[in-house]
């Protein structure tokens, strides 16, 4: 079958393995590890990226005062300073997550291997027995797109919000499923 390809043990990691395979994930930036206000202070004032989020999160002192900090590790910056500057380096840090495009949500899925559908439980997508096929188009995928823009879509959550529209599977309790889940084009 043509098309992008999820594997994984539960349904809920199949859709997240097909999710994760056509857009970004949210997700830290590896060379954002600093701890201490100095060096994430020092590591923001190399990047005009950096010099945007200390003004958006609301640090705003003279040049003569961040050079003062800059320059010196142990310099005494009220907590207020501190707790800024962190805000900051975390709003660098994260990259936010793609919005699950309209393909995805509008895609038509193939779902093979071990899959119980109420009683029935059966190997799907072989040559005894065709894939379950789902109308992603049916459904409503705005809780999925807010856990998945937070970054907090694990594959239990996935596939309980996947599972319990009826609209978009046709049935409740698709799922236990060794499985493929491949979408159509």
């Amino acid at each position: 079958m043509a098309g992008p390809t999820g594997r994984g043990r539960s349904l809920g990691a199949a859709l997240n393995d097909l999710l994760r395979a056509q857009v970004t994930p949210r997700h830290r930036l590896s060379t954002y590890s600093a701890k201490h206000w100095h060096a994430q202070l020092s590591q923001l004032t190399g990047t005009r990226r950096g010099y945007e989020a200390l003004e958006s999160a609301g640090l705003d002192v003279k040049s003569d005062t961040l050079i003062k900090w800059l320059s010196d590790p142990e310099y005494n910056v009220r907590r207020s300073y501190r707790d800024l500057i962190h805000t900051a380096y975390e709003n660098v840090a994260i990259v936010p997550a793609d919005p699950i495009p309209d393909h995805v949500k509008n895609g038509q899925f193939e779902i093979s291997g071990l899959v119980k559908t109420g009683a029935d439980e059966r190997e799907r997508g072989n040559r005894r027995a065709a894939p379950l096929r789902i109308d992603g188009s049916r459904g409503d995928w705005s809780d999925i797109e807010a856990l998945w823009l937070a970054g907090d879509l694990r594959d239990d959550d996935f596939e309980d919000r996947f599972r319990e529209c009826p609209d978009l599977c046709g049935r409740p309790g698709v799922g236990d499923c060794q499985l493929v889940v491949t979408r159509s084009p």
